[in-house]
């Protein structure tokens, strides 16, 4: 059975950091590429960051400079530091695992309010 789980979500004010972390089993984590998602209300699922098997990063511009993606594969996880939050960032983020098929995390709440 494939579990993505994700942590370290919350509250925080704009301006502020959180880490989120992705706990991954029942697959080869390292032959998969490993991304974040998010979804805000009304809102269809962006692409957050990507990290290839090479470990190359990818990131959109609206969160380039101020969200790092990593990996490690010894402990088949995966993170998200985000600094410099602002409120729309406000979404629910999910762990993506992509090779020949894809699977997902449950999500988790980030909010950024005064």
């Amino acid at each position: 059975q494939v579990q993505l789980v994700e942590s370290g979500g919350g509250s925080v004010q704009p301006g502020g950091s959180l880490r989120l972390s992705c706990v991954v089993s029942g697959i080869t984590f390292s032959d998969y590429a490993m991304a974040w998602y998010r979804q805000a209300p009304g809102k269809q699922r962006e692409l957050v960051a990507i990290i290839t098997l090479g470990f190359r990063t990818v990131y959109p511009d609206f969160v380039k400079g101020r969200f790092t993606i990593s990996r490690d594969n010894a402990k088949n996880a995966m993170y998200l530091q985000m600094s410099s939050l602002k409120p729309e960032d406000t979404a629910v983020y999910y762990c993506n695992a992509a090779k020949d098929r894809q699977y997902w995390g449950q999500g988790i709440q980030v909010t950024v309010s005064s």
